[in-house]
């Protein structure tokens, strides 16, 4: 499982808004990629995304707590 967690001293972070990026590790290929948000879909996100650079499954978990975001991506 990958995981990657933004916090309040991110770039892709403003002062009251969620990130709307992650960068994460492919679970397939090992190739850093990143990944749009949409903090507009909910606190807690699940749904599958295929890697860019190898074009396998992902399902992605996305919990927004606080001013904080985790992502997970696990092979699907």
């Amino acid at each position: 499982m990958a995981r990657s967690k933004q916090n309040d001293d991110d770039d892709a972070e403003v002062e009251g808004w969620p990130a709307d990026e992650a960068e994460i590790t492919c679970p397939w290929c090992a190739a850093s990629v990143v990944i749009a948000l949409d903090p507009a879909g909910g606190t807690n996100q699940e749904y599958t995304e295929d890697c860019e650079v190898c074009c396998r499954p992902w399902i992605v978990q996305v919990h927004y707590t606080g001013g904080s975001v985790e992502v997970s991506v696990d092979a699907a």
